[in-house]
């Protein structure tokens, strides 16, 4: 499964009597393409291919230099962030696994994006900005 990009999900839910609501805006929501909106996980600003990986058995395709764009990493993915000049998610936030290694290996990292592996091809040369939350085809 994967987890939902906010919660609450839609309309916001109820705990212990107080109404939550998402804590920011659907990324849907945030601009058209060229532009993908997300977290600002880890600062810094490097432009770079993007190398869209939807599974284990895609990360062979990853070459030092490129920018990782998935859905959602695990600890088992660490080994890859040792060749990403940046990372791109559809889910995570500041305390993700993504945010957390990121920060650690220096590199920029936008998570959260909810559409990156939809929008962003691989291949194409895209502007990661880890102090906005933005992803940028260039």
């Amino acid at each position: 499964m994967t987890p939902p990009v906010t919660l609450p999900l839609k309309g916001g839910a109820t705990f212990q009597g107080r109404r939550l609501q998402p804590l920011h805006a659907s990324p849907f929501a945030a601009g058209g393409w060229p532009h993908v909106q997300g977290i600002g996980a880890s600062p810094g600003r490097v432009t770079g291919r993007a190398r869209v990986i939807l599974g284990p058995g895609d990360c062979k395709a990853i070459r030092h230099g490129v920018i990782l764009v998935t859905k959602i990493t695990t600890p088992a993915w660490t080994p890859l962030f040792a060749l990403a000049a940046g990372i791109v998610t559809d889910v995570g936030g500041p305390l993700s696994h993504s945010s957390i290694v990121a920060r650690e290996y220096g590199i920029p990292a936008v998570l959260g994006t909810g559409v990156a592996t939809a929008r962003v091809a691989d291949g194409v040369t895209i502007l990661v900005d880890g102090d906005a939350g933005t992803v940028t085809v260039v």
